[in-house]
């Protein structure tokens, strides 16, 4: 019997190993991340409104959002965890969006405690947090409505991004493990990772962590294996390579009115048609031709 995505996913988040995700946007981020050989992948909520032009504060609706992830997930063996902000609404909407992406193979998804619409985690100070009965009724929702028993609900706890006490983000992280959240996101944006050692330390293994290194990136990664870190997630870096890529790319072309000098950088048109499986739609013009 083969192992579902989400069996994976659960597999990787309650393994005693570190395990890491890379963001993904499209079709083709989650492709090449499968390539390069990381186990799954983190579908960004900012790198996808980032694609669609888009600012991360919900502009996209969330059926946009999906079929992004649906592409994503047509496109690779490997789960994904889908970033899904707030859930886009109450304890009904988040029900209603894990039973969309059971149907769509998405192995999990990761729901932070802020209001909706949401807004960036590194933008201003202060953000304001739901009340954590009105999360927890989000948790037992989902975990509820999935059709997979495999699915992974993954609570984003927002307490210390927020400026609240250490205490409060381990009342929160308590509260929703014991409401059926599979692991806990603990989330900074320190230069450093102080608070989550302390967090980590304070937690002791209660349940699998995960965590997105963004800020605190000078951070040995053996730190967090030390500490008993499930997962971390590298988090919009496809998004902002491909950003820097396509800018010096067109702002050459601009400059020089030719294609020859970028030619040597570029991915050639085999690799597309490698990666977008034109040799897969051969095989099937052999097979069904008349």
């Amino acid at each position: 019997m083969s192992t579902t995505k989400a069996r994976k996913l659960k597999q990787l988040v309650q393994s005693p190993d570190l395990t890491f995700l890379m963001e993904a946007h499209n079709g083709m981020s989650a492709k090449i991340a499968e390539r390069t050989g990381f186990e799954a992948i983190w579908a960004s909520g900012l790198s996808i409104s980032t694609a669609f032009g888009l600012r991360d504060r919900n502009e996209a609706s969330w059926t946009q959002v999906l079929e992004a992830v649906e592409f994503m997930s047509d496109a690779t063996d490997v789960p994904i965890l889908m970033d899904g902000d707030t859930g886009y609404g109450d304890f009904n909407n988040v029900a209603r969006l894990v039973r969309k992406l059971c149907n769509r193979d998405v192995a999990g998804v990761c729901i932070e405690d802020k209001l909706f619409p949401k807004q960036n985690s590194f933008l201003g100070e202060g953000q304001a947090l739901l009340t954590i009965p009105d999360f927890v009724a989000k948790i037992k929702a989902g975990k509820d409505a999935q059709t997979d028993p495999d699915f992974c609900f993954v609570a984003r706890v927002e307490a210390l991004i927020a400026g609240r006490s250490m205490q409060e983000a381990l009342d929160r992280a308590g509260a929703y493990t014991d409401a059926g959240a599979d692991a806990i996101l603990i989330h900074s944006k320190k230069s450093d990772s102080v608070e989550i050692e302390e967090f980590c330390r304070q937690w002791d293994n209660r349940s699998p962590v995960v965590i997105v290194p963004t800020k605190y990136h000078d951070t040995p990664v053996d730190v967090f294996r030390d500490l008993g870190v499930s997962a971390a997630i590298w988090a919009n870096h496809a998004m902002r390579a491909a950003i820097t890529a396509i800018e010096e790319t067109c702002a050459e072309i601009y400059r020089t009115q030719s294609i020859s000098a970028v030619e040597k950088r570029v991915a050639p048109l085999k690799d597309v048609f490698e990666l977008t499986g034109e040799n897969v739609f051969e095989e099937f013009a052999q097979r069904y031709s008349a």
